[in-house]
């Protein structure tokens, strides 16, 4: 790969999805890209970028999904699903308790195991939630990972990273060495296919918004943009939960953390002067 298809490839990830490679990364690039210049009967990346330079929507696509594509396991770094369980949750029961209704959003939904995670955390709370409409929206920038979500099949090593025994047993039926999750809980999530560069507010307000790591790959000003889009789709006493790595301080005043509460925040209250997100470059979907 040469270094002008290297900063073309930089520019298209950044134009596309937000996603901010530093100067060294080639060979990330290479390792994610490679296998897919050859499935696409390419003899490799700069054939790939000469296909995209020609206007090719679909090789495009292939790119921005196979770079953005990220791991995820069930109840992935455990605090949050703690925070869910003991804190969120209790706070929503009594905040909601007129409307017995909440919205939960996963903007990084992925292959589904964080939305089933928060599906099965619900389930867990019985008759607290009887006779409640709850909702949860798992959105992604990659349709392919969605449709995994969609079906709810995983592997024994993607059950058995994180999910603890008693729920797979409670919460999926085994096909073969195929794990799927039961109806009702695939029921509980649904999908939609979004760029977080683009507009979101068509998805309306939200109780609680999962948006973890994914924005550690954007670079300052796009981070500062999505918090201040997200801001105005969060309940005035709704909660925002961040990645380990990931923060508000810093960046903007429109959440605040919790005290001892890692990765968790809550609207403050000042509503910022938000800029629309920059027109994006159409990607063919």
């Amino acid at each position: 790969m040469t270094p002008p298809d290297y900063e073309y490839l930089r520019k298209l990830l950044k134009d596309h999805s937000g996603l901010d490679l530093a100067a060294d990364k080639q060979y990330l690039i290479e390792s994610r890209l490679l296998p897919l210049a050859r499935k696409s009967g390419l003899s490799g990346i700069p054939d790939l970028v000469a296909k995209i330079r020609a206007g090719s929507s679909t090789h495009t696509v292939q790119v921005v999904e196979a770079m953005t594509t990220n791991e995820t396991f069930f109840f992935r770094d455990k605090v949050p699903f703690d925070h869910f369980r003991d804190t969120i949750m209790p706070e929503v029961l009594k905040a909601r308790a007129a409307r017995r209704s909440v919205r939960i959003w996963c903007a990084a939904g992925s292959t589904g195991q964080e939305p089933y995670s928060l599906a099965m955390c619900l389930k867990e709370m019985g008759a607290a939630l009887a006779g409640w409409r709850v909702e949860i929206i798992a959105t992604d920038l990659s349709q392919e990972v969605l449709e995994k979500s969609k079906a709810g099949i995983y592997s024994q090593f993607e059950v058995q990273r994180g999910l603890p025994i008693q729920m797979l047993v409670k919460y999926f039926k085994q096909s073969g060495e195929l794990w799927q999750i039961n109806p009702e809980l695939r029921a509980m999530v649904q999908h939609r296919q979004l760029n977080l560069l683009h507009d979101f507010s068509q998805l309306g307000t939200f109780d609680v918004i999962f948006c973890r790591n994914v924005l550690i790959y954007f670079d300052q000003d796009t981070k500062i943009n999505i918090f201040n889009r997200l801001a105005r789709l969060m309940e005035a006493d709704g909660f925002l939960v961040l990645g380990a790595a990931e923060t508000v301080v810093g960046l903007t005043d429109t959440f605040k953390p919790l005290p001892e509460r890692r990765g968790l925040y809550r609207p403050s209250g000042v509503r910022a002067a938000l800029a629309m997100p920059r027109p994006a470059m159409a990607v063919g979907y």
